[in-house]
């Protein structure tokens, strides 16, 4: 064995070592501390704008950013050192973003349904149409959202069920708690009862609620009454609707519903209930 050889060898390796080496160990280094550190900043800056303000839609605002700018953030570090190791390595970066520019449109073919999930991920974004806590129907489901990144959207139903969608997927979006919402009451009592009595209740209802501390809060406007909206066979429809915050509309909603069966036993009000006549027929003749 030519130990010379051996030798210049070992040699050759100490140096790249000493030199590339231990810069590429810094670069690693310094990626990881780099993405640590932005990740932390960028979590402490939406947190210091989050407490700044006791809106709620900021704060969904926030939740959702929050994962996606830490996302860009890392892919942008990863690609500056991953550029810088290949040249410390030798490996000339022009001719591997050439093949990488051939690859990435070969692949793009292939992968159509993920560049357009990215796509409608950021359009949905940008257009700021779901925020993490919002209660959204998409694509047939229903639930809170708990995470929205450019891929997917993951939904939480009230059975605990969780739900992937995919951006790509998306056509319609149904946010039930962006902005304000609407607590709608339908209500049918029977054809015998007086219209104008029901609606002087559904007026004393609202502004009991509305001068209730604990509810106050939460209910934005006098309730809105359009009146007889129905009249059928069965009932007298009688429609109603109240402004909430977002999210609200539901404990409301089963707050007014509970103080309007007790006064409507108060005041012995008869809500309407399905009716059903039997008719038995006559019996033959002889």
């Amino acid at each position: 064995m030519d130990w010379s050889v051996v030798t210049r060898f070992l040699e050759a390796v100490g140096a790249w070592l000493l030199n590339s080496g231990i810069k590429i160990a810094l670069v690693l280094t310094a990626m990881m501390i780099s993405i640590r550190a932005a990740s932390l900043l960028s979590q402490r800056l939406l947190t210091r704008l989050e407490q700044r303000s006791d809106d709620p839609e900021l704060h969904k605002k926030v939740a959702t950013l929050e994962s996606v700018v830490q996302y860009l953030i890392s892919t942008v570090i990863v690609a500056v050192g991953a550029t810088i190791v290949l040249r410390e390595l030798g490996i000339d970066i022009r001719p591997v973003l050439a093949a990488a520019g051939v690859v990435g449109v070969a692949v793009g073919f292939g992968a159509q349904n993920l560049v357009r999930d990215l796509i409608a991920g950021f359009l949905i974004l940008l257009e700021d149409e779901v925020r993490v806590g919002d209660v959204v129907e998409i694509a047939g489901k229903s639930g809170d959202v708990e995470r929205v990144d450019l891929h997917m959207i993951t939904l939480r139903d009230d059975s605990g069920n969780v739900h992937y969608i995919r951006n790509g997927q998306i056509d319609t979006v149904t946010n039930k708690t962006k902005d304000f919402s609407f607590s709608l009451f339908e209500i049918r009592v029977a054809y015998h009862e007086s219209v104008d009595e029901v609606l002087k209740v559904l007026a004393e209802i609202d502004t009991a609620m509305r001068t209730d501390a604990a509810l106050a809060q939460y209910m934005l406007e006098p309730i809105e009454i359009f009146g007889l909206d129905q009249v059928t066979n069965a009932a007298l429809v009688i429609t109603a609707r109240t402004k909430t915050p977002p999210g609200k509309q539901w404990a409301v909603g089963r707050e007014f519903n509970r103080r309007l069966k007790q006064r409507f036993d108060e005041l012995g009000i008869e809500m309407a209930f399905p009716h059903m006549t039997l008719y038995t027929g006559e019996g033959s003749r002889q």
